[in-house]
């Protein structure tokens, strides 16, 4: 997906979401959440702290 599309589904910016891709803010939890329950995994995924789905 582009960063617009994926900044459309959080309500923000396409600016705001780069720089959460890029380091330069942290990506609050409300977002977190939104994009876990999106592509169907957990935030420890998103994170990179575990494997597979929410499930």
């Amino acid at each position: 997906m582009k960063q617009k599309e994926v900044a459309a589904i959080l309500g923000i910016d396409q600016r705001v979401y780069s720089n959460y891709e890029i380091g330069k803010r942290d990506i609050p939890l409300n977002h977190l959440m939104t994009l876990a329950d999106f592509y169907h995994v957990s935030v420890d995924y998103i994170l990179g702290r575990k494997e597979g789905t929410k499930e």
